[in-house]
């Protein structure tokens, strides 16, 4: 591990669509954003920063190490992205040298390990970011966009929409799980969206998101079941 200091962001809205108060919500007996302090632990950070508007959180005392940073309601939509909330934090909630680690707390099923995993990748020098992702179904590299005049854009090589799908290369999906980078890198950059990515895999198992209220029991089922190890 490098020198500079290790804080894991996670960021918990008020707001959701798809499930409300999911983020608040108990699973496997605590709270959904309390799988993400345990994950944080278990990789060995002890300082976590919860980028929130939830009232119920805003003032308490969650865990020791942990800081719960209000959110303005500006940067509480649901079309804010990612990057807005981050450049808040490390303006207000982090503002020294830092290696960030992102942990989305509707990803429950992320072990400490895979935390980790990505951490060391990124200590190797060789990424400016490094995420988490799954394997997905190849046959994504046959796809294309409409362009104009009813025009057919392939994704990639346009050799992959004739090519039998046995024969395609094997693609990741990014699963939200674990992003690590620089905190300065971001402030200069302003965004994830550039640089070097570095990825580390992880099994469908452990990448489900929460979304839904039948992503949440399936979820709830699979640690009920022992499917999951622990954090």
């Amino acid at each position: 591990m490098n020198a500079r200091a290790t804080v894991a962001v996670i960021p918990l809205r008020a707001g959701s669509k798809g499930l409300p108060g999911k983020n608040t919500r108990p699973l496997a007996g605590r709270p959904l954003y309390a799988h993400a302090i345990a994950q944080a632990h278990a990789a060995g950070i002890t300082r976590v920063v919860i980028s929130t508007d939830i009232e119920e959180l805003i003032g308490r005392d969650l865990a020791p190490g942990v800081t719960v940073l209000p959110r303005p309601a500006e940067l509480a939509g649901d079309e804010v992205p990612m990057d807005a909330v981050l450049s808040h934090v490390l303006s207000h909630g982090v503002t020294g040298p830092a290696q960030v680690v992102l942990l989305q707390a509707t990803s429950p099923l992320r072990q400490g390990g895979d935390i980790t995993a990505a951490m060391d990748l990124y200590d190797t020098g060789e990424f400016d970011l490094v995420l988490s992702a799954t394997q997905a179904n190849s046959g994504v590299l046959k796809w294309g966009r409409r362009g104009e005049g009813g025009q057919f854009v392939p994704l990639s090589d346009p050799a992959h929409c004739f090519a039998n799908r046995a024969s395609l290369p094997p693609v990741y999906r990014p699963n939200g799980a674990v992003y690590v980078f620089d905190a300065g890198w971001f402030r200069r950059s302003g965004t994830l969206a550039g640089g070097r990515i570095g990825m580390i895999e992880m099994p469908p198992e452990r990448a489900h998101d929460i979304d839904t209220l039948a992503d949440f029991e399936t979820v709830e089922a699979l640690l009920d079941g022992g499917s999951a190890a622990d954090d």
